[in-house]
């Protein structure tokens, strides 16, 4: 069967494990839900109640700083651990872990120190925790936690707010289920009016978690005695109270020793007339055991839940690690084949935006399907073919000789003048495709977590890409112009040859059937005979653009998307081949966050490891 030893112990190694992490207090979420899973003793008590006393009766040291007023003002989480007799006794810090205190005059000044190093020299409070381990022959295993004590009144140089915010640091802890609470409350104050038992009443009213301590038993009126609490009269709780009697001032100033002074404890509860009857349930002794037995039931009912949660905890970690990625090899070969393999991941995730299985690849069909069609509609061809400006190009292109039927060569240049408006959109959605490939490198390069950890890598891989895309955007240029070019350098005759033959009007006397001259003359320069130029000529132009509209896409998508998914790296592949081991190395140079972060990982992960088979060592034993 597993001891009262182990049991405790291995909760107070693993609480120590999350302590030495710094994660306990806003750290680790896992490691402080591992924390909030393991049972703790918590001290409650209105100022100067003998708290301190209490403590370090069943410390059995001299360690914790005096005085008036809030002197606790940092939660100080105390994990006692028991060594074999005859060995030394000391103290270690969480935040100074490879310092040993022996002398325990030492360790209340730098509790004080440590405090007024958050708080400052006032009398503020602050809810980050100190952590103190102890270690000593004098001590069962337990974790307690001394919190600041409860007030009515802020005294000068503290905030309105000290009360409630005293009030509520203490809810913090105790209001965990897996929190004991150990109410402090003096025996020569109604118990009615105890803080302590008022804050544990509200957060544990069926009084499980709650085990109730009367201190100051021999600061009584002569006459009165503490037997209707004590008895569990006055007020019941699930567990019986015990009394205490705290060392008197003039001990302190005189420097007795907490050895002398759990002797005098006994020895007045077994001489008391009124106390002697439970001298055996009695003094910060029996407290101790009391809680440390309380304590093993306690974790032996939660060793499921905790083994439950070290195993989750064990797989988000190596998920997590898997994530930041194994340390890279040191040889050339295996480094270029890292740096490969990684390319290959962006490259994964790039296609997977193109193709669908990720957003972004839906805004080229965009630029196709309304930014490319909307720029056509917008070309100014109404001017480009109103009736004063036919008129200018057929003059212009007839010369000093009017043309004799069609103005053909007005025609040529009204239709080439059109068709280089085209040039304008079909660059444009050259552009706007560039622009979404590269924003689609950008989220690719953010989305790959394995990249993540490379920052050199990350961003040569980004600018080749991008170097790429710049070549794929020149050639896509080229492609869509050559489109526009071909339609002006070679007209469809067919579609002229179709057009109803314009039926020339002659003005009165002249007879339609003779071939006049001055009959053509006249209707040639008339506003109707400009205005059919202009709408044959907008006719053959927006049959262009419908070509147009369907091959522009066709193009951009060959020269550009087609080969950022088929060749966006080719050339750095050719590029990386030639490199040297040393400039593989500083490709594959961590970003130092990421080292930091992968090695905090390996130091939890290895700690949960030993956590669950200390858990399993202890369960195989019940």
């Amino acid at each position: 069967m597993a001891t009262m030893e182990s049991l405790i112990g291995l909760v107070n190694r693993i609480q120590r494990a999350c302590t030495a992490l710094g994660d306990y207090g806003g750290g680790d979420q896992a490691f402080s839900s591992l924390w909030d899973a393991l049972p703790s003793v918590a001290v409650v008590g209105g100022q100067s109640s003998g708290k301190s006393s209490v403590l370090e009766s069943i410390v059995g040291r001299d360690f914790l700083p005096r005085g008036s007023g809030i002197v606790t003002r940092r939660p100080l989480v105390l994990q006692l651990q028991k060594l074999e007799d005859g060995q030394q006794e000391y103290a270690e810090f969480g935040h100074m872990p490879r310092r040993r205190f022996t002398d325990f005059a030492l360790v209340r000044k730098e509790i004080q120190d440590e405090t007024d190093r958050i708080t400052g020299k006032t009398k503020q409070i602050s809810p980050v925790p100190i952590h103190l381990s102890i270690y000593s022959p004098n001590v069962v295993n337990l974790t307690l936690i001394d919190l600041p004590g409860l007030t009515k009144v802020a005294v000068e140089g503290q905030p309105e707010s000290i009360v409630e915010d005293i009030e509520n640091m203490v809810r913090s802890y105790v209001e965990k289920p897996n929190c004991i609470i150990l109410a402090i409350s003096p025996a020569n104050q109604d118990i009615a009016t105890s803080d302590a038992i008022k804050i544990a009443r509200e957060v544990d009213p069926s009084g499980e978690r709650t085990f109730g301590v009367l201190t100051k038993l021999d600061l009584m009126d002569k006459g009165t005695n503490a037997l209707d609490v004590l008895e569990g009269r006055s007020y019941r709780l699930q567990h019986p109270w015990v009394g205490i009697v705290n060392r008197s001032q003039a001990d302190i100033n005189k420097n007795v020793d907490m050895i002398a002074a759990r002797r005098r404890e006994r020895e007045y509860f077994a001489t008391s007339p009124d106390y002697g009857h439970l001298s055996s349930k009695m003094g910060s002794e029996y407290l101790a055991k009391l809680l440390s037995r309380h304590l093993e039931s306690v974790i032996r009912a939660r060793i499921p839940s905790i083994t439950s949660l070290i195993n989750k905890s064990i797989d988000e970690l190596e998920s997590e690690l898997d994530h930041l990625g194994r340390p890279i090899a040191v040889d050339a070969g295996a480094q270029l084949y890292t740096i490969l393999e990684l390319c290959r991941a962006f490259d994964k995730i790039f296609k997977e935006h193109l193709d669908g299985g990720r957003p972004g690849g839906d805004r080229i069909y965009g630029v196709f399907d309304n930014q490319l069609p909307a720029a056509l509609r917008k070309l100014p061809f109404d001017r480009h073919l109103s009736v004063q400006s036919v008129r200018k190009i057929v003059s212009e292109a007839d010369g000093y000789q009017p043309h004799l039927i069609a103005p053909e060569q007005g025609y040529r240049r009204l239709i080439e003048g059109s068709l280089n408006y085209f040039r304008g959109p079909a660059e444009a959605s050259v552009d706007a495709v560039h622009f979404v490939l590269k924003e689609l490198v950008r989220k690719s390069i953010g989305e790959c977590q394995e990249l993540k950890r490379f920052p050199t890598l990350q961003s040569t891989i980004a600018g080749a890409a991008n170097e790429a895309l710049e070549r794929f955007r020149e050639e896509s240029k080229k492609t869509v112009v050559r489109l526009v070019d071909m339609e002006s350098s070679y007209l469809t005759v067919d579609f002229f040859r179709k057009l109803p033959q314009e039926v020339e009007k002659v003005g009165p006397g002249v007879n339609p059937r003779e071939n006049s001259p001055a009959a053509a003359n006249v209707d040639r320069y008339a506003e109707t005979h400009f205005r059919r130029i202009g709408s044959n000529v907008s006719s053959y132009v927006n049959m262009v653009s419908e070509t147009l509209r369907n091959s522009i896409p066709k193009a951009v998508v060959y020269c550009q998307v087609k080969e950022a998914k088929q060749n966006l790296l080719n050339y750095f592949y050719t590029q990386i081949g030639k490199r040297e081991g040393k400039q593989l190395s500083e490709l594959l140079d961590e970003d130092p966050a990421l080292m930091e972060r992968r090695q905090q990982c390996a130091k939890r992960l290895e700690l949960y490891k030993k956590a669950r088979d200390e858990v399993d060592s202890v369960s195989w034993a019940r």
